[in-house]
Parts: structure tokens; sequence; C-alpha cells
């Protein structure tokens, strides 16, 4: 294949529009080896067309100019042109799909108008506006292993179906392809094609057309984008139920106008394949009880009854669209009217990573540009999330770049956007929190306890392979106690930060409501929610305040011990409903990248494989109060006690505490570890925030920095949080 780098291409004269001929200059010809009407394969970014070889009229070379009769449906635009010579041997046979003006008057003969042409499979021919037949879709060639052929007077013309241009005009290709639901996308389209191309097979069967499809999924998953992929791959009218035009003011209105809408998709189901959406179907079908209305209810009944009236023979398909499957009437989820339930959930892993490789196709991506590296920090995120964290990175570098410049779109625009594009589904749910991301560095001391819980956290989540090689069971629950003050929720912060994971935390104020059942159910949809969004780790904070214990008489029959029954039930993963599965197809599609994007790849499917459970991570500093059955292996199966600071420990918090406070030379941190004895790590913040408002307040708001003195008068105010009971009461709880 030739590539025609530095050749203009210039639109085709009037003459050749469709003759099937592109005109270039001789030298050209000559370095192709090309004779007078040699056909050709001419690719370009958007498709390919078959030409045959002239000479342009001028004999001048650097231009080219190419007819697009024969072309793969949609090309439009001719762009950095690939020019191939073709062996195209006489056909023996063809079938086409034949677009007409009027599909009941048609006199002209198909054979008649392809001969002479050549023709490949899959291409598009455009006999012209003069004639009834407008266009002739190629299905299949018979000429061996050639896809392309010439048509002959000898050469038997099947006409596989009829169609009107309308039809066709509707039928928009689209080049750019649906990352992230392959699998879905494959499946649905199975489920449609059967009923609409086969129905005859299926009569010989004795079986009865599939009728409706329901496509189940959060907001913003891609449903209604899916199903329009898949009308205009098949080549499928598409008729939208939508529920503002459906719904009337006057009695009668509402089942009137979805009648209108069955006949139009009967009528479009005569000149070929029909898909009837319904979008957001809950909205106009909802279940049907004794507090629900007389218009909604005989919506429900007019909607029941037009899908028991298709018959088998009515080629088109009926596809609801929803995201809350339960609002759904149980009239409609039975077979012979929804058969099937389509679920597409929260993207995974490998499915972020195509999503973001198909949004960010057209982009001008900077070499710094990991793809995989933002993949795995969009946890939780759908396909309109990533479209909107693309479009934002994009803003983000027009921003920055100068007047009238274009820059491209860096690492750093894509973490700028992440702090302005949050996940939907996280949006108005419980327990969701936009916390500031904190890493290890920041925490001083603790280094024992730090690396258990990169052991229990960070390694499930982030190399999955060298525990799955190991033999190494994830752990399901992390209990972390001790003394208040000890920067336990800050070290679940730092391992949901080096983890890039979603992240749930709720505490007894938001658990409790005075609505009985209300507590339980607020947890129950918690887990629902973090499974949703798996990998996820949801942090219960003075979980000694949340549920207590059973041997307790006082609470057995409280909401605590409620609360707690759901909590084991949650923490074993009993109770995972349908639509909270994930999807799981096969082999998502890889980049290039040589053996190490491989590598990368088979590395995230081990991820995406191993981390689909939920982390619980709960703090408290009265681990002797919880439930002997939350303790055990399997739930909160790692137990790790955070432990006051010792002189070590407080010269690294002093250290972190005054990085950004400026000390005079006389300041010495060793000696103020020293004084700080049963201080907690929140102490030594705030002794030195007090030093420096000391500063502040008696040498005026010019002074340059803090001398050792006003520590020394800090800590005459102040006094440590600890005290040696609290410390004997931890240490007996860590025996427990």
């Amino acid at each position: 294949m030739t590539n025609t780098e530095g050749v203009k291409v210039l639109p085709a004269d009037a003459a050749d529009t469709h003759t099937q001929r592109c005109r270039m200059g001789p030298a050209l010809m000559s370095r192709l080896g090309l004779r007078l009407g040699s056909p050709v394969l001419i690719r370009v970014l958007q498709g390919a067309c078959v030409c045959t070889a002239w000479p342009r009229r001028d004999l001048a070379d650097g231009f080219l100019q190419i007819s697009t009769q024969c072309s793969t449906p949609g090309l439009d635009t001719l762009i950095n042109p690939h020019i191939k010579p073709l062996k195209c041997p006489k056909l023996t046979s063809v079938s086409v799909k034949v677009f007409v003006r009027n599909p009941k008057h048609t006199s002209e003969s198909v054979h008649e108008l392809l001969e002479g042409l050549y023709v490949h499979e899959g291409h598009l021919v455009n006999l012209g506006v003069d004639t009834e037949i407008r266009f002739v879709l190629v299905e299949t060639v018979n000429s061996g292993s050639q896809k392309a052929g010439l048509v002959t007077a000898r050469t038997r013309v099947d006409v596989v179906a009829i169609q009107s241009v309308k039809h066709m005009e509707r039928r928009k290709v689209s080049g750019s392809t649906l990352g992230g639901v392959e699998d879905v996308c494959a499946s649905l389209k199975e489920m449609i094609t059967f009923p609409l191309r086969y129905p005859a097979v299926l009569r010989t069967l004795g079986l009865s057309c599939p009728r409706g499809l329901l496509l189940i999924g959060p907001p913003g998953v891609g449903k209604t984008l899916l199903v329009r992929h898949v009308a205009q791959d098949i080549g499928a009218a598409l008729v939208t139920v939508n529920g503002p035009d459906v719904t009337g003011s006057r009695p009668g209105e509402s089942e009137e106008n979805l009648r209108r809408v069955f006949d139009q998709a009967r009528a479009e189901a005569e000149e070929g394949p029909c898909v009837l959406l319904i979008d957001e179907i809950d909205s106009l079908c909802p279940r049907r009880t004794e507090s629900s209305g007389a218009p909604e209810n005989r919506l429900v009944a007019q909607l029941l009854t037009l899908m028991d009236a298709i018959g088998s023979r009515e080629g088109f398909v009926i596809i609801g669209a929803t995201n809350q499957p339960d609002a759904l009437d149980p009239a409609l989820r039975r077979p012979g009217r929804f058969d099937r339930e389509v679920i597409i959930g929260v993207p995974s892993l490998l499915q972020r990573r195509s999503i973001l490789t198909s949004v960010c196709r057209e982009m001008p991506l900077s070499p710094d540009v990991d793809l995989n590296a933002v993949a795995e920090m969009t946890c939780g995120f759908v396909g309109a999330d990533l479209s909107a964290l693309s479009r934002e990175a994009a803003l983000q570098a027009m921003r920055h770049a100068q007047a009238g410049a274009s820059e491209p779109v860096s690492m750093q625009h894509f973490m700028r956007a992440l702090r302005h594009v949050r996940p939907s589904c996280l949006r108005s749910s419980i327990g969701a929190t936009d916390f500031k991301r904190i890493s290890w560095e920041e925490i001083g001391g603790l280094e024992d306890v730090k690396l258990k819980l990169k052991q229990s956290i960070e390694w499930p989540m982030r190399f999955p392979e060298a525990l799955v090689r190991m033999g190494v069971p994830r752990p399901r629950g992390v209990l972390l106690y001790g003394p208040p003050g000890c920067a336990k929720t800050s070290l679940v912060k730092a391992a949901a930060s080096s983890s890039h994971c979603t992240f749930f935390s709720i505490s007894a104020a938001q658990l409790f409501s005075p609505y009985v059942g209300d507590s339980e159910k607020t947890l129950a949809q918690l887990f629902a929610q973090a499974r949703a969004c798996a990998p996820s780790i949801v942090f219960l904070d003075e979980i000694d305040s949340m549920v207590g214990s059973r041997a307790d008489s006082a609470l057995s029959h409280s909401v605590q011990s409620q609360v707690l029954s759901v909590l084991l039930t949650e923490l074993d993963g009993v109770g995972v409903r349908a639509v909270e599965r994930r999807s799981e197809g096969g082999r998502v599609a890889q980049v290039e990248g040589g053996e190490q994007e491989d590598t990368r790849t088979r590395q995230m499917e081990l991820q995406e494989v191993c981390n689909k459970d939920v982390l619980i991570v709960a703090a408290t500093n009265r681990a002797d109060v919880l439930d002997s059955a939350l303790l055990r292996p399997g739930r909160l199966d790692q137990m790790i006690y955070v432990p006051p600071p010792d002189r070590e420990a407080r010269l690294a918090v002093l250290h972190v505490c005054t990085a950004r406070v400026p000390l005079h030379p006389d300041v010495c941190l060793q000696d103020l570890a020293d004084l700080t004895e049963l201080f907690s790590g929140a102490d030594l913040e705030n002794l030195c925030k007090e030093a420096a408002l000391l500063a502040l307040r008696e040498e005026g708001l010019g002074v340059s920095c803090v001398r050792h003195e006003f520590f020394m008068k800090a800590l005459r105010i102040l006094s440590p949080s600890l005290s040696p009971e609290q410390l004997q009461q931890n240490f007996h709880s860590c025996l427990y």
C-alpha cells in the first residue's frame, strides 16, 4: 500500500461523480504499476473506497481526485489516503441489499445497474439521483478469498432485501467504537438480530420470537447510546418513546399517543428491521398500587395490551431502558413481554480504560498521559463521567494555553480535572465523602502500623498477583483500635488515597434514624452502592457507637443489635441483588503498545478479577465493647493496634507539623519530643498551632519565626489528652 503524503486531494470532476474513476498524475500511476482503468482500493481514516485508475486530463502530478461511488457507508472525508492495487476477478454471484425510492414501484434491474462496476464486500454503491434504485449495499461476493470483484453479464445478483431510501438515510453509521461495553453490545445485538433477521428459522424450530428486552443500569452508563449504536450497526430503524411526548392532559390522550407510536413502529417494520426504544420506562409504567392514580394504571394496561397484540411476523423489537427496575410494574417483567433483561453495571477497570481510549481518540494527548493510571484513579466513574472528565481536561489545557495557540492535553490537566469532576453515582449517595487525599509521608511515625495497613488494604488492591501467587487470601475487614487522637482516621484516608478506590464513610449520626427500620435500610443501601463501585472501602468510624455487644442484655433488642445483624450479613456477602452484578464479558480489546502494554493489561485484568469485594475498615477506641461475632476471622479479621506515639514517633510528628512553620534556630524538636510524653498526634499538632498563635499575639503580626520559648509557654497551657488509665485500658483491649 502506497502512502500519498504530499499529494493534494481535490474534489472529483462533475463528469466523474458516478463513474468510479480516480484521477491521478502519471508519475503516481507509474510508481504503483497501474494501467488505464486498473482497480485500486483507497483507504482513509474513516473507511475505504474502490476506484479505477485514470490519469488527470492536464497530466499534472501531485493531485488526486477520488470518486466515492463504491465506498464504505458514512465515508465523507478523504484525509491522508493510501492507495493499493486490487486483483478483482469476475464475480460469479453477489448478494446485495437494495434501497429504492418507492419499494412498491420498482421496475429497474439491479443487475443492469451494477454491470461493469467493481464492488467490495460491505461497500455502498451510489447509483445517482436519476435512478429509481438509489443505493446498493453489497452483502457478500463469491470470488474465493477475494472480497472485491467485477460484476459482469454472467454474474448472478441476489437481492436479499429491498428497503426505502428514507430507511437508509436514517441509518448514520458512525466510525467511533463504543468503548467498555463490547460484551453487552454483542449480546444485545444477538438478541435483537435473531427475531428481526431470522424469524422464519425461529418459526421452523417452533419458537416464538422474543418481543421485548429490558436494559437495566445506573444513570450515565450508556444504555440509550448502546441501543442507538446497535440499531445503526444492524441497519434497523429506531423509534424512541419519551415520557413527555406520550403523556397527555385530557383523558385517554396518553393511551392514544402510545398507540400512535406502536403504529409508527409497525409502519417502519414493513420496510425493514425496527427497534422501539422506551426510554425511562419506569416513569411511564410505574408499579400499580392502591395509591397510584387511574391515568398511570390505564397507561400501564395499554402498554401491556399493545405488547400482547404484537404478532410473530411483525419485525420490530421493544427495548425498555431504566435505572430503577424495582419501580416497574411486575406484569411487564414476565416472559412474553420483556423476555430478557440485560444489566449494565458500573464500568470495571479495563472497561474504564477502553472508554477513555474511545473518548480521547480525537484528542491531542501529551506523551506523559497514562490512560491506565487515569482508569485506576476513576473508580466508580461511568461513561458519562469519563466523557466529562476528558472534556474538562481539554478545557484545562485551553485555559493554560496562550491566546490563539493549542496545547496538548497532559497528565497534569487530567489531575486538575479530577478535582472538578466527581462520579455521578456518588453525588447523592449515602456515605460518599470528598476527603482531602493524604500521603503516607504526611503522617509522622507509626511505621509498623503503616506497613500492616499497606499489607491489608493497599497490597490486595494494587498487587493482587503477588498475593494470588503466594496463596494469601485478602482480608474481609480491618479494625483499627487505640487511644483517641492517634491518627486512626488519617491512616485510613492515606490507605484509600494510595489504593485509588472508592471511599465511603459513615458515622452513627448519619446512620441512626427515629423511624423504625430506617437505620438498617441505610446501612444496606450503603453496602449496595459500595458493591456497585467496587473496589471500594467502607469506613465505619467510632464503630462502638453504631453496634454494641449482644451479650449486654440492655442492647439485645435495641436498634444497635439490629444494625449489627445487618452488618454481619453484609460482611458475609449475603443478599447481593442481581442488579448489582458487574459486567463480565470477554477480554477487552487491548491498545497497541507492545509487550510492556500487554503485561500491564494482564495486571489490570488480575486486579479486576480479584478486586470485586468491599473492604470494611472500622475504627474505635473501645474494642472491648464490640460483639465477638464481629471480630472473628472472615469479618473483621485484621485487628491493628494504633499505639500512642513514643519518643521517635513524637519527633516524626513534630517534623511533619512544623514543615510549614518558620522555626527559629533555637527550637529543638528533640527536647520537645522528650517533654511531650502522653501527647497524642492531635495534641502535638495543636501544640505547634498554639505556639505559632502565641508568637503572633506577643510579637505582632509581622513576626517572621517561632522561637523555642513559645513552645514552652504552649506546653504550660496545654495538657495531654491521654492518661495512663486509657493506655492500660487499650492494652487490655489489645489482649482481648
